[in-house]
């Protein structure tokens, strides 16, 4: 049994999204699609003393077909802002000192203006932290072909994987027949039932980025994740 996703890469992503790449053997970063506005592309909120803050990447959206490797970003100085954000809202958090030189030589040694490789630099560094040992790949190396379903079952096939993970939003579009007639399984990931930690800032919230859990709770981090 060999255990497929295929995602587009997010920034600074939710918890479930960590939970999905777990519970595989292989992801596919599919960044040669279509970049999307207003979507976890290139932003992510984190937690505040005022409520929930968006943290957007600005980038260059030079044309409506434009992929997500195509992507740049449109200022240089997003990184000192976003890093100045986290360390004013997270300073009084538990275990925000364990993390804090890492994610500071992170955000201020950013080395590239691409937006795919940037959430890259981000997902890596925090699947070492949890001890995620999924391998990542660029769905580029793969040639794919066929339309949108057809590329999934193709990435699965060059995979040699017997089972596709997908989000529950993928309903709405995944052709079930297709993967079945092609000797796949389809999984979906439940995103429901997570437990609640410590968080700063009045209510508790789960649509926030992994790195709240991480400040919050440090190496616990791995018992509020499904597939651990």
């Amino acid at each position: 049994m060999k255990k497929v996703a295929i995602l587009q890469s997010n920034y600074i992503p939710w918890k479930g999204y960590f939970d999905l790449i777990r519970s595989v053997d292989v992801l596919v970063i599919y960044d040669e699609v279509q970049y999307t506005k207003n979507d976890w592309r290139n932003r992510n909120i984190i937690k505040t003393p005022n409520g929930p803050m968006w943290l957007t990447i600005p980038v260059r959206q030079e044309s409506l077909e434009q992929t997500i490797h195509e992507t740049r970003t449109a200022k240089n100085n997003w990184n000192v802002k976003h890093w100045n954000a986290i360390k004013a809202n997270y300073t009084k958090a538990p275990y925000f000192s364990l993390y804090e030189e890492q994610f500071k030589e992170l955000y201020l040694g950013m080395d590239t203006d691409l937006l795919s490789e940037i959430n890259l630099k981000f997902i890596h560094a925090i699947n070492a932290i949890l001890g995620i040992q999924t391998k990542i790949i660029d769905s580029l190396a793969l040639n794919l072909n066929g339309n949108k379903n057809e590329r999934l079952v193709d990435a699965v096939h060059k995979l040699n994987g017997t089972h596709y993970v997908s989000g529950p939003a993928a309903r709405a579009y995944l052709d079930i027949k297709l993967f079945e007639e092609n000797n796949i399984q389809v999984e979906w990931m439940d995103y429901s039932g997570y437990p609640v930690y410590h968080q700063l800032f009045g209510a508790f919230t789960h649509e926030v980025s992994i790195l709240d859990l991480l400040f919050n709770v440090g190496s616990n981090a791995n018992r509020y994740l499904k597939a651990s």
